[in-house]
């Protein structure tokens, strides 16, 4: 069984005379020793999970992360009040380019020179200094994951590149290998010159640069006739297969059938008309490289060309291109329009700005070069994953056309290995044509070790025996990485024991929740779906959150070049993590629009905090009385609290906080401390017997009611001076309250409002204090229900 958890003594109000950042610190380092939400796995509770996304920690937290895992620990901190045993790990990602590209920058060296076990050093230690500054800011945000140790207990951290959580990943690849679901090809593949290796194109986004389109003139064969074609790479004339038209322009039909001669490498080329080309784009007349874009590609396939790579995978002309071998892509380019122009063959220039495919990684513009590497089939469960993605509820439900959007467009199965170093090795051995899979459970580098006795052997796909049956053969290790999104995509199999606790796994999958950023549906998301079907067969959530960004106060994203990032750390220690939790959910709806971010409004947040510490102490010199008989105003601000109430349970559980906070604010600045507390302190007091007995409890019983569930509804947000007034106040944060079905008031209320601030103001603009007598001021009819309370508050006559 596990240990009785030790009960927080937090401050006193009598020690806080005000709230700041000191307090808090005081208050999230001890919670963090005390791993006061540790998940208990012999629980008797539903278990509710949350498949929180491991960031990257070559770099600081920044706001982006602050905010959304703030979100997250509000989720998690409900569902406990709910009676749920919560499972809210905190994984931290070090796999992957992301930690080779910080590591290369950090030490100024290059993986290919210095070396793969040098280089591999390197990454562990840029990792080892850069873990411990997440986990803090972590805590001092009050995020209540299940521990902030490491372990290999149920909700400890987990690491991504752990050989634990490698072996698993291996353990899926070795599974889907044998069921032939992963295949060897090699084919054209999005590379990056920059970082030499091949990548998905969920890894690749799309800009506008600036380019020219270039009119080049052509020859027809047996002809003097002259054509032209536009482009923006003439570099790869070379590799042109074929010049086509479309089927409908009439300005090329003679040419069906005909060859064309390109210039300067003076290679036949057939023309043939085909609906790619557009006639309204350039001359109408188009040149179908062998792997200038993605058209290209598809078009060599459907035609079966043979494709005339150019390009070498360090992103120079190889000899296919000729007279400018050896040259950058950029370089060539530029000295075939220079011979071009020597000979009298460019036309015209256009400048343009051309969609280019942009490694998501590292900035450099893609290029497309065949390469063997091994891919994941998802093309023929495509179609499954849209049927169980319908199964999973997305909040906000727009969110999930992003989702359809991917699915539409994937039209290649995943290439899933890479050319680098600090990632899960390919656990597959090579001699000849056969390929040595070792048995699942254990972490491999086959890079280094020798081929196990015991691994099967398969050659085309099929089984023949195993390694020791074959003798003499030459085992070499294989040296590709997994890419990060294949260990990433089972995160949640691995927070739910998969294959290392069957009865835990069966119990709790699929998870309860994958909170993310929208900017990852296509590769995350898709990526986890995909994975979990293929092991699983069933969708791996029940609820997804899609949150946006948050963005500089302009609307602007963050970055460092423009100088407009705000530090999450520098916040936290001016302000606290409480009123920056609090802001971002009376900010706005980030699961359906992007937030800008003001300190300003950070800034005005503690002055909440401060509002309820001292609407606490006030209210804290009254005894709660047991029982009270509530007068009129007494059970109209109940109701509402309840209705409030109400409201909050079926909103937070729909991962909206964003309206609840903002009524709860509301709540807390207008309705309790500006209207009713001054319109019942004359009756909580009673000094000058205007009241009975029972009248006066009535309020204090009231003013203790509405606090202890104010602090109770706020207790997910603001988890730390909510748990530090309850310890005090002796109210139970442990239980969401069921709430008492109850009247909407508000209209009434926003009358009465109305009125006490039109009779402060005239007692302003009387010149009189707010305790002096006023009259020729009249009760409206609609709120006589009120009139002692309305009386004793302005002494009205």
């Amino acid at each position: 069984m596990p240990e009785k958890k030790q009960e927080t003594k937090y401050p006193s109000l009598a020690e806080v005379k005000t709230w700041t950042p000191a307090v808090e610190k005081a208050i999230t380092d001890q919670w963090k020793k005390e791993e006061k939400h540790a998940f208990n796995p012999q629980t008797k509770k539903k278990i509710y999970s949350i498949d929180t996304p491991p960031p990257y920690i070559n770099s600081p937290v920044h706001m982006g992360h602050a905010t959304t895992y703030s979100f997250m620990d509000m989720f998690a901190r409900y569902r406990r009040m709910k009676g749920y045993e919560v499972l809210f790990p905190l994984g931290l990602d070090k796999n992957g380019l992301p930690i080779e590209m910080a590591a290369e920058k950090k030490y100024d060296i290059s993986a290919f020179k210095v070396g793969r076990d040098k280089f591999i050093d390197y990454c562990k230690q840029l990792l080892a200094q850069t873990s411990a500054e997440s986990i803090d800011t972590f805590a001092q945000l009050g995020i209540s994951f299940n521990s902030y140790k490491d372990g290999k207990e149920i909700g400890a951290i987990y690491h991504t590149d752990a050989p634990e959580y490698r072996a698993i990943t291996q353990s899926t690849f070795i599974s889907l290998f044998k069921k032939g679901k992963i295949y060897e090809d090699a084919r054209i593949n999005n590379w990056d010159t920059k970082l030499q290796t091949t990548v998905a194109d969920a890894e690749i986004e799309y800009k506008d640069i600036p380019s020219t389109f270039n009119d080049i003139i052509w020859t027809v064969k047996g002809s003097k006739e002259q054509i032209v074609i536009a482009t923006t790479r003439p570099e790869l004339i070379c590799t042109c297969g074929m010049v086509i038209f479309h089927p409908d322009d009439k300005r090329y039909q003679h040419l069906e059938g005909k060859t064309a001669i390109s210039p300067l490498f003076n290679k036949p080329v057939p023309i043939k008309a085909h609906t790619f080309a557009d006639p309204e784009k350039g001359s109408g007349l188009v040149m179908m490289c062998s792997a200038g874009d993605l058209t290209d590609i598809q078009f060599f396939r459907e035609q079966k060309l043979k494709p005339v790579i150019a390009i070498s995978k360090e992103g120079r002309m190889n000899e296919h291109a000729g007279i400018v071998a050896k040259l950058k892509v950029k370089e060539a380019r530029l000295k075939i329009l220079e011979l071009l122009k020597e000979k009298g063959l460019v036309k015209e220039q256009k400048p343009i700005q051309h969609r280019t495919p942009i490694s998501e990684r590292s900035g450099a513009e893609i290029e497309f070069i065949e390469m063997p590497e091994f891919y994941l089939k998802q093309l023929e469960v495509k179609e499954d994953i849209r049927k169980i993605a319908k199964k999973i509820n997305f909040y906000s439900p727009e969110s999930k056309k992003i989702l359809d959007r991917w699915l539409d467009s994937i039209s290649i199965d995943w290439p899933i290995s890479r050319r680098r170093f600090y990632a899960t090795p390919v656990p597959l051995w090579h001699a000849d044509t056969k390929i040595a899979v070792p048995k699942p459970g254990v972490y491999y580098e086959p890079w280094k070790q020798t081929v196990p006795l015991d691994a099967e052997v398969y050659e085309k796909g099929k089984k023949i025996g195993i390694v020791k049956e074959f003798k003499g053969l030459q085992w070499t290790g294989e040296e590709r990485v997994l890419d990060t999104w294949f260990d990433s995509s089972i995160s949640e199999l691995v927070m739910l024991k998969y294959t290392q606790d069957d009865m835990f796994f069966k119990k709790t999958f699929p998870a309860s929740l994958r909170p993310q950023g929208k900017e990852i549906v296509r590769t995350w998301l898709y990526y986890t779906l995909l994975r979990g079907y293929l092991e699983t067969g069933k969708p791996s959530f029940e609820d997804v959150w899609i949150h946006n960004h948050i963005t500089d106060e302009k609307g602007h994203k963050m970055s460092k070049s423009l100088g407009n990032i705000i530090d999450p750390q520098e916040i936290i220690k001016e302000y606290g993590a409480e009123a920056l939790r609090f802001w971002v959910t009376t900010e706005g709806d980030l699961s359906k629009q992007d937030l800008p971010c003001s300190k300003d409004k950070i800034k005005g947040e503690l002055k909440t905090m401060n509002k309820l510490l001292n609407i606490a102490r006030f209210i804290q010199q009254f005894p709660k009385p047991k029982k009270a008989k509530l007068m009129i105003l007494d059970e109209i601000m109940m109701q509402t609290i309840n209705h409030i109430t109400k409201e909050s349970d079926e909103q937070y559980a729909k991962y909206d906080f964003n309206h609840p906070a903002v009524k709860l604010r509301h709540f807390l600045w207008e309705l309790l401390a500006s209207h009713y507390l001054e319109m019942v302190k004359n009756r909580a007091y009673n000094n000058e017997k205007m009241f009975s007995k029972e009248e006066s409890e009535a309020a204090q019983y009231t003013l203790h009611y509405l606090l202890e569930r104010l602090i109770i509804l706020l207790h997910p947000i603001i988890p730390q001076i909510t748990s530090m007034l309850a310890q005090e106040l002796g109210y139970d944060l442990s239980i969401f309250p069921q709430a008492i079905k109850a009247k909407d008031n508000s209209a009434l209320l926003a009358t009465l409002m109305e009125f006490n601030s039109k009779v402060w103001k005239e007692k302003r603009e009387q010149n009189i204090t707010l305790r002096d007598k006023i009259s020729n001021v009249s009760i409206p009819q609609e709120l006589t229900l009120f009139a002692r309370d309305l009386k004793a508050c302005h002494n009205l006559s």
